[in-house]
């Protein structure tokens, strides 16, 4: 927020630490090793904050007990690897269990979301949606050492530029006594408090709610870190009184080319082209919509609106998007996904999506970028190429789409 954007679909497990992902246990500890001795960066770290304008006090408390933390090395290196199905996703982020959790936590915190709703004009069910995913209401905000976490990873050569400046905006934290170097704790990746903040988010977008003198995000009561996620959406231009989607169906013979988000279309547009809610009524006015399939013509398909591109900056992956919206909309009362999913596929792995794109590549349908990651590009060639070999141009990607390229 703007935080550090997971890179693919999100391993979510409720119930377990913030950011879960899942670790190679073989992984060889020399994989984890810093490029420097970690001392020495430290060392030339503490140079470069000094003249950065962090006080020698606020580093001396900040760096006293900072440690490298090579499990979190691991977690880096293995988060593009493992990924769920959507659908999997969904079963465990949307679960009943989860909204009877939001849903009292909506009760008992009703008067906090009230006047964050009145003050910033995002639902309280969006904002509890975020809560919901990030943290699981609150009960498990993470327990690494944040400090110590953003040095690791600054330290590290591969995106060492980006956590050093986050290392920098976590003592600033410190220097404006907003918390202690103790309570500054979070995920393995540095995300912090109930909504999981990058500390340059919360310098950007981080509010004092409760009137204080601090921006808490840590502590046990949320109300700081709930009007800080709404203050974040508000923002990046969250339209008040517009849905972030719906579930639609579509009907026989679309053309699934125009799928994705590049293609925006009138309400009325699509309802000419036949698209309808699943109670079969029009789409409402939502200004314009793109259409999504993310399990191609066989799973459940959506009409999204631009409020869907606000929850995207929160974490780029759609299943996150998807799922916030999805529980928000059980929240306030609204049904279940009525469309079925391919339960029977799986994920590609990081090897299997590099692969896929480099025969796409091959077959003159270039993605642009060979990075295992299915971005918009990538989506156009895979449906570029289903048309061209007379399959439904849906862009969905699975173990069967990897096979029908090999051969």
């Amino acid at each position: 927020m703007r935080r550090l954007a997971r890179y693919v679909l999100p391993v979510l497990l409720i119930g377990a630490p913030a950011h879960p992902q899942a670790v190679d246990p073989v992984l060889p500890v020399a994989q984890t090793a810093p490029a420097v001795p970690f001392t020495d960066w430290l060392s030339g770290f503490r140079e470069r904050a000094t003249a950065a304008g962090i006080d020698a006090a606020t580093l001396d408390a900040g760096l006293r007990d900072v440690r490298h933390l090579p499990d979190i090395i691991r977690l880096d290196r293995n988060q593009s690897e493992f990924t769920k199905t959507l659908w999997d996703y969904l079963d465990t982020a949307t679960s009943e269990q989860i909204v009877a959790r939001g849903r009292d936590a909506l009760d008992r915190h009703a008067t906090t979301f009230g006047a964050v709703e009145e003050r910033f004009g995002v639902p309280r069910e969006i904002v509890a949606a975020v809560w919901g995913l990030e943290s699981s209401f609150g009960a498990f905000r993470g327990d690494v050492p944040t400090l110590s976490a953003l040095a690791t990873l600054a330290a590290d050569s591969r995106r060492g530029d980006f956590f050093e400046a986050q290392l920098l905006a976590a003592l600033r934290i410190l220097q404006d006594g907003e918390t202690s170097a103790d309570a500054l704790r979070g995920s393995w990746a540095g995300a912090m408090g109930h909504t999981q903040f990058m500390p340059s988010s919360y310098a950007e977008h981080a509010v004092d709610f409760t009137g204080d003198g601090r921006r808490d995000i840590w502590g046990d009561d949320p109300t700081d870190a709930l009007a800080s996620t709404a203050a974040y959406l508000k923002a990046y231009g969250w339209i008040t009184g517009q849905p972030w989607g719906l579930e639609v169906v579509l009907p026989e013979g679309f053309d699934y080319r125009l799928t994705g988000e590049r293609v925006e279309k009138t309400p009325a547009e699509w309802t000419a082209l036949g698209v309808r809610t699943v109670t079969g009524d029009p789409i409402p006015d939502g200004g314009p919509a793109s259409v999504r399939t993310p399990a191609g013509h066989e799973g459940a398909a959506f009409a999204t609106f631009a409020n869907f591109r606000v929850i995207e900056t929160y974490n780029t992956a759609d299943a996150y998007v998807i799922g916030v919206g999805h529980l928000s909309d059980r929240l306030a009362g609204g049904p279940t996904i009525a469309s079925g999913w391919p339960r029977g596929d799986r994920a590609l792995t990081l090897a299997e999506r590099i692969e896929m794109q480099e025969l796409l590549r091959d077959a003159g349908f270039d993605p642009l970028k060979i990075d295992g990651k299915v971005g918009p590009d990538t989506l156009d060639a895979i449906q570029r190429w289903q048309a061209s070999e007379g399959l439904v141009p849906d862009g969905y990607v699975d173990p069967d789409l990897l096979d029908r390229l090999r051969d």
